[in-house]
């Protein structure tokens, strides 16, 4: 299972994480901010839990590329 949270509200817009993972990643055109796609909303931290371990690498690639940090992937 790969565990995927953003603090969105700390995200500045850069467009990195859509780049590297638009499966779990999009642009907000209301706000500019990223959107993790099938989160849940948990006092600004938008949690994604998915099986599918396949999707690791390109969210570590988003994690890695955030030029703020702020978001987090994890194997379990």
């Amino acid at each position: 299972m790969v565990i995927i949270t953003l603090q969105r509200d700390k995200c500045i817009g850069c467009n990195y994480c859509a780049e590297m993972a638009p499966g779990q990643f999009k642009m907000s055109k209301k706000d500019g901010k990223s959107v993790l796609l099938r989160s849940v909303n948990k006092k600004g931290f938008h949690t994604l839990k998915d099986l599918d371990d396949s999707i690791l690498e390109d969210n570590q690639k988003a994690a890695s590329a955030c030029p703020v940090k702020i978001i987090s992937v994890k194997s379990v």
